[in-house]
């Protein structure tokens, strides 16, 4: 889960629509989450109309950078077919995640012409010790099976908590633990019912099974502040893709991510990004959008390593082993 603040309760645009006059310091109602989304619908449905001046796209075009051919293999063939693969820019989004409310004209125009990113294979949900212990089992098959075929395990991880909107009250503690390791299945643990077995600690203290993730170390500091585990062997997406896509650090969210390498959106409804984590049972949607963030992290990180180094990173690496980089480095 990306880092959480107080919402801004400023509109862009005051004389089209206005945000509801609301105590940030008493928890959110759902009827309160709901009208974000609205605000959020009008908010695109207004800037969707407009268009760039002709002046802008050249700008747009000047700074765009071209990806790597090898990005079309990740992209939808009945989707994308025949799509510019350098159409989009690499302008990172907001990585607040209340301040993200709003977005801009070309951010939403981009973001009505993409499909959705989504899950599309078996959520395992656990919610007891028993369930989860089994659960785990069943991961520590697929960890070692990856292990043995790859030499490593690379698991999408993320968590969710219950957030709070009362000054001077820390937030809810890690209440979900959702993790991927492929296509096919992803697990989502509702450990503020079940705390984290043993067996479930080992495979997150395994230094041979990385975890994957925009801002993952925030998560497990989260992880071990609330329940006494370390997660190791971490691997952050946005230190990931500056590595990779070169030009200016960006501080990538896993939505930005997402948009860029494989031309899909992700969603993050607020009545669900900002719901109730600690809820007895999670409901479908809740499960859906877990799944889908685990997955969506693993997914990126394959995109990402398939991509060739930079130059820039090449020089260092050859550099750092003694060796002229102008004689392997070539125009």
């Amino acid at each position: 889960m990306e880092t959480r603040d107080h919402p801004s309760s400023s509109s862009p645009s005051p004389s089209i629509f206005s945000v509801p006059e609301w105590d940030w310091d008493q928890p959110m109602t759902q009827q309160q989450l709901e009208e974000l989304d609205a605000i959020e619908s009008a908010f695109r449905s207004q800037t969707s109309s407009s268009t760039p001046t002709s002046q802008e796209a050249d700008d747009r075009r000047k700074i765009r950078r071209r990806l790597p051919n090898s990005i079309g293999s990740h992209r939808c063939p009945s989707a994308f077919k025949g799509r510019d693969l350098n159409s989009f820019s690499l302008s990172p989004c907001p990585t607040n995640r209340f301040l993200n409310l709003f977005h801009s004209p070309c951010q939403e125009n981009s973001k009505m012409r993409l499909p959705k990113m989504n899950f599309g294979g078996h959520i395992v949900y656990s919610r007891t010790v028993t369930e989860v212990e089994k659960a785990t089992a069943e991961l520590l098959k697929i960890v070692e099976a990856k292990k043995k075929e790859m030499g490593q395990a690379i698991l999408g991880f993320d968590i969710e908590w219950r957030p709070t909107f009362r000054k001077g009250v820390s937030q809810g503690k890690a209440a979900v633990m959702q993790i991927c390791g492929g296509n096919s299945h992803c697990y989502v643990m509702h450990i503020i019912h079940s705390g984290i077995p043993r067996n479930l600690q080992s495979l997150l203290e395994d230094p041979t099974s990385m975890k994957v993730g925009v801002g993952i170390a925030n998560d497990a500091v989260k992880v071990f502040k609330d329940h006494s585990v370390s997660v190791k062997d971490l691997e952050d997406l946005s230190y990931l893709a500056n590595q990779k896509l070169g030009g200016d650090a960006k501080k990538w969210s896993l939505g930005s991510l997402t948009e860029m390498l494989i031309s899909k959106q992700l969603l993050k409804p607020n009545k669900i990004r900002l719901g109730n984590w600690e809820a007895d049972v999670l409901s479908k949607a809740q499960l859906e959008y877990a799944a889908t963030d685990a997955f969506a992290s693993w997914y990126l990180y394959e995109v990402l390593k398939s991509f060739p180094d930079t130059a820039e990173n090449k020089i260092e690496e050859l550099e750092g082993k003694g060796l002229n980089p102008t004689i392997v480095i070539t125009p």
